[in-house]
């Protein structure tokens, strides 16, 4: 069995997750301690036990200590099956955080998987839900992974209250993704959401957003989407694309944040020079826990560079 220390790193829920989705792929037990150590709240939350529980449901997996606030767990994988699951994270907890573990979990699976997910589809510290749909979405359908994704109801906190779907097809190839060439962003796409607040709110994000593109010269489509939702709440998603790369950024309204600062920020995100942060190391590291696999990433300039040696 596989040990693996939660509180590496960055020491977040992301190594909860992806440990337990590897698991699955590969077939190996494995015991995750220490589970989000470097939190305030450290131990197991709603969305991660839900994250948790959907996998084990749709592999057959057998686990121990699977519970709210435990610091540790045992997951061992099993086969999966098809059909149709809905889950409720209880919460605003994060429904694309749970979707991205479920699509890595399911890279080997042979029949279709239908989940359908309530909670929060923008809430802090995880992907909006225009983020999922328009840039993490299209980056894996360009390795081969075939899903289909539904927005149902958007979801803030504290309330939450959103609902999406998603369908994961059986995948016969992975491949790589190339991105050797080069590279030119022209127009950038996006969408305001807001629910329960003023609607000039939502004009102010998207004007400033437009302004501060347009002085890199670039243009911009960006919508603005109206909800009906159970808490007030709005965010901005922006993403642009040239040919298999996609960059995106989004921000979230708060209170005491000016509208216009929500659009500046978020238009700055998409013309700053990527990092290599502390999400990136982390998983890279996961990674080499489960392969025989070494990364070597090396900041540049203007670009990262990321090289794969396999012994």
């Amino acid at each position: 069995m596989l040990e693996i220390d939660g509180s590496y790193g960055e020491g977040g829920g992301q190594i909860l997750r992806n440990a337990v989705a590897l698991s699955t792929i590969i077939g190996k037990p494995i015991k995750i301690t220490n589970i989000r150590a470097n939190r305030p709240n450290p131990g197991i939350k709603a969305q991660h036990y839900v994250a948790i529980k959907s996998i084990k449901e749709i592999c057959n997996a057998e686990t121990e200590n699977l519970e709210i606030g435990s610091s540790k767990l045992i997951f061992i994988p099993g086969d999966f099956k098809g059909g149709n699951y809905k889950f409720d994270i209880g919460t605003a907890g994060s429904i694309t955080l749970v979707f991205q573990a479920l699509i890595l979990a399911c890279l080997k699976t042979d029949v279709k998987i239908n989940i359908r997910l309530t909670g929060g589809t923008d809430v802090k510290w995880a992907p909006t839900w225009d983020y999922f749909k328009h840039v993490f979405i299209p980056i894996i359908k360009n390795i081969g992974v075939s899903v289909d994704v539904k927005l149902l109801k958007r979801g803030y906190y504290p309330k939450g209250g959103g609902e999406a779907e998603i369908t994961i097809h059986p995948i016969s190839d992975i491949r790589p993704l190339k991105l050797d060439k080069k590279n030119e962003f022209s127009i950038v796409k996006g969408i305001v959401n807001i629910g329960q607040i003023p609607n000039n709110i939502s004009k102010r994000i998207k004007n400033s957003a437009i302004k501060t593109l347009l002085k890199s010269n670039l243009q911009s489509d960006i919508e603005v989407e109206e909800n009906s939702t159970l808490s007030p709440g709005t965010g901005i998603t922006l993403w642009t694309e040239s040919n298999n790369v996609i960059l995106g950024s989004s921000v979230l309204g708060e209170r005491g944040i000016p509208s216009e600062e929500i659009g500046k920020n978020v238009a700055k995100n998409i013309l700053a020079i990527k990092k290599i942060n502390n999400h990136a190391q982390t998983n890279m590291w996961l990674i080499k826990q489960f392969l025989d696999t070494n990364f070597q990433a090396k900041q540049e300039e203007k670009n990262i560079k990321i090289f794969v040696n396999k012994p």
